[in-house]
């Protein structure tokens, strides 16, 4: 049976098909089938199988921490993440705060049409760019695989990690799902050999060293970093093994509710320079200054949520999106993609 909460095509970015009109994935544990009227985004959530993890180790996941208050643009409604009534309720809630639906699209776009008119000629044919909510625990170790790789290797990497290491969560239409591992999975001492063995090359060692340091320190340290200042979150990051800046303002952006974090690799660099920043053409290299001088002129340009902007421009300037600005019915198109990880060209 299906069930729906209200949401506008235009405000929501959808996950992968798996077939035309239906995406899947699994989200806190359970298995996630959702497809989009104009209005209405449609789910159905199937329980874990009773006995599906009976091969597998039970490990401890932290309970994440409270979500901190943030400024909402004007328009936008509160998602009520309080105690919920019901299953139905709870289950909305889940998605509302993964969607980020709080946060009113129409509203933040119209501000940055206003602010900049390259990001007006661009935003009005991607009309559905949202930045997702997701558990800052999958986020990092999923961009500690993104260094030096290609969208295609690092999802394959992630589905690798979550089958070795995952609970299976069940099994659909013939299809096995499984949750993104524990911290601890990861930190097991034969972890990093497993992964080299498995492709991961010099990240086997990242991702075991910064588990192992995760562990060590607690969950709930990462969790409390979205209750601190953004440059203090960036910062602490970068104390992870595998963190470099642009890791860290991944994991900022996605994960710890700091919508002005600005992700910055050589694409970026090259709109900035192309489109706004045209002294940076003199640099040969993204060097830590440049770094800092981009994100703080987003910043200054589109406001608190200047990441969420960034990530329109960044999704405009692919070439699977930029047959789309010439195309009249631009405004009804929606990003199809769940995560968008970036290639990463320089090692953390």
């Amino acid at each position: 049976m299906w069930s729906s909460i209200p949401c506008c095509r235009k405000e929501l970015s959808l996950w992968k098909e798996v077939e035309p009109g239906v995406w899947r994935s699994v989200l806190a544990g359970r298995i996630w089938t959702l497809k989009q009227t104009d209005n209405e985004l449609l789910y159905h959530v199937q329980k874990s199988d009773s006995d599906c993890n009976s091969s597998k180790e039970e490990h401890t996941v932290a309970k994440k921490s409270k979500r901190p208050k943030r400024l909402i643009p004007k328009g936008s409604g509160d998602s009520g993440s309080g105690d919920s009534v019901n299953e139905n309720s709870g289950l909305e809630d889940t998605l509302k705060d993964y969607f980020q639906l709080d946060v009113s699209l129409g509203d933040l776009y119209k501000r940055w049409s206003a602010a900049d008119k390259n990001f007006a000629n661009r935003g009005r044919f991607l009309p559905g760019v949202r930045v997702l909510r997701q558990d800052p625990v999958e986020n990092l170790f999923s961009f500690i695989c993104s260094s030096n790789n290609n969208i295609t290797r690092i999802s394959g990497m992630v589905v690798k990690l979550c089958v070795k290491y995952g609970l299976l969560v069940g099994r659909l239409d013939g299809e096995c799902w499984h949750s993104f591992p524990a911290v601890s999975a990861l930190a097991g001492k034969d972890t990093e050999g497993e992964l080299r063995s498995m492709g991961f090359g010099y990240r086997a060692k990242f991702i075991h060293q910064a588990a192992a340091l995760l562990l060590k320190q607690g969950e709930d340290w990462l969790y409390q970093l979205r209750n601190v200042p953004y440059p203090e979150a960036h910062a602490e990051l970068q104390k992870l093994p595998g963190v470099g800046a642009k890791v860290a303002d991944c994991v900022c952006l996605f994960s710890l509710d700091h919508p002005g974090a600005i992700p910055v690799d050589t694409h970026v660099w090259q709109i900035a320079c192309r489109d706004y920043m045209p002294e940076l053409k003199a640099k040969k290299h993204l060097t830590d200054r440049t770094y800092k001088d981009i994100g703080e002129f987003f910043r200054n340009l589109f406001g608190g949520y200047a990441g969420w902007a960034h990530s329109v421009l960044f999704s405009a300037d692919l070439k699977k999106f930029q047959a789309l600005t010439a195309s009249p019915a631009g405004d009804d198109v929606v990003s199809p993609t769940k995560k968008r990880k970036r290639k990463i060209e320089e090692k953390p």
